[in-house]
């Protein structure tokens, strides 16, 4: 799987670049901070996913120099091909209208091959697997951070997850402000059920795949930290949804409280009437508390290194080890799964390593996967290594081939 070529129009820090990509050798892209590097790249994975890694709000990708234009836009081509033969040129654009009272509204539409699309529908037409320094924060940060990191992972390869997570997010809102309104006496408790059984099918959909995904993704995550640890330390992966599900639906066989055993499959199927329950359970302290209290909202996962959770006991060396480990189980997971090598983004990473886990990572790229990395320091990596990589120059969001001094 490859990206042939980029086409960008008032994206970001580029108000225009066409851009052919090659596919046999590892691109480095050179360049001081705020020229383009980053934007490249998360043109690359807005163009896989339709989602920004770095922002949640599509507006702030359209060019600043053009809301000055009658109809400032943004748009972003990218011509896709893959080992089965087959060949897709996606196409986003953003729009700012502005209506008659001056009051401007937004406009995102999707072509693939020139027809209108859904979000869902590129699904699969490209995977990308994107490494930051940010990604520490998958043991360092808030749950959120990684329940983004499997709905993302998950989004890319699975259109049943996706299109569960886009109706979950839909009606979580609503269903806390129905709660809120059911406290001051402005709604009657019968209205909950419908956005109750829109959570409960969404819900145990996203609970199923992520316990799957997680299960998958830990046989991967462990050989490489066993690996990069001289095999002194073992990582496991611990999820751990908001509420116990157990095994039998009757108290039987109950999973620990701490989390959900990942050898223990549950389907969405067993899931629902538990997380009905829970819900049903719940009514009358949601209602107070005007917030949805259980729910694939408030998972967790958890990364422990020899049983001991890296989050409170693991060392910044640690920490990096098994965010390393994660993410190089994450590009054999995509692999496996869709049988094609993603496309590999690594923003300012190798930065970030000391020379022993780059070199590992960079010799555990997957052969002959289409790899862009951004760097300020060419001179990090060995000579061997750039000798057999692209290095291009950027520079206020323009690209060039970089002269060698």
């Amino acid at each position: 799987m490859r990206v042939e070529h980029l086409s960008l129009t008032n994206f970001r820090n580029y108000a225009r670049l066409e851009l052919a990509l090659p596919a046999d050798r590892p691109i480095v892209l050179v360049g001081a901070n705020a020229q383009g590097k980053t934007s490249l790249l998360e043109a690359i994975y807005y163009a896989a996913t339709g989602r920004s890694p770095y922002t949640a709000s599509d507006r702030q990708l359209i060019h600043w120099r053009a809301e000055a234009e009658p109809i400032p836009f943004a748009r972003l081509a990218a011509q896709i091909g893959g080992r089965s033969g087959a060949d897709y040129r996606i196409e986003i654009t953003l729009l700012m209208e502005r209506t008659a009272d001056g009051v401007g509204r937004f406009r995102k539409t999707i072509r693939v091959n020139g027809a209108d699309k859904r979000l869902t529908d590129i699904v699969g037409l490209l995977n990308v697997v994107l490494f930051v320094p940010r990604d520490l924060t998958l043991i360092e940060g808030t749950p959120a951070d990684r329940r983004r990191f499997m709905d993302e992972t998950l989004g890319q390869v699975d259109a049943g997850y996706l299109a569960a997570l886009e109706v979950y997010e839909k009606a979580l809102p609503q269903r806390n402000a129905l709660l809120k309104r059911i406290a001051e006496r402005r709604a009657s408790r019968r209205e909950l059920a419908y956005w109750d059984d829109q959570l409960i099918t969404a819900g145990a959909t996203l609970i199923a795949g992520r316990q799957r995904f997680l299960r998958e993704l830990e046989r991967g995550a462990q050989a490489a930290h066993l690996d990069l640890t001289g095999r002194r330390e073992t990582l496991t992966l611990r999820y751990q949804p908001s509420f116990a599900l157990t095994a039998s639906n009757n108290g039987q066989m109950a999973f620990e409280t701490f989390g959900l055993d990942l050898h223990r499959e549950l389907s969405a199927a067993q899931i629902e009437p538990q997380l009905a329950a829970r819900l049903e359970a719940e009514q009358d302290e949601s209602i107070q508390r005007g917030v949805t209290l259980s729910g694939p909202h408030r998972d967790e996962l958890r990364l422990l290194i020899d049983e001991r959770d890296a989050g409170l006991y693991g060392s910044r060396g640690q920490t990096r080890t098994a965010v390393i480990a994660l993410k190089l189980a994450e590009m054999t997971w995509m692999q496996a799964r869709t049988g094609e090598t993603p496309v590999l983004l690594l923003d300012e990473v190798a930065a970030e390593l000391d020379a022993a886990r780059r070199a590992y990572l960079l010799e555990r790229l997957p052969a002959g996967a289409q790899t862009l990395i951004t760097t300020t320091e060419p001179d990090i990596f060995t000579p061997d290594f750039l000798r057999r990589a692209s290095l291009w120059q950027v520079e206020a969001g323009q690209i060039a081939p970089r002269v060698s001094p």
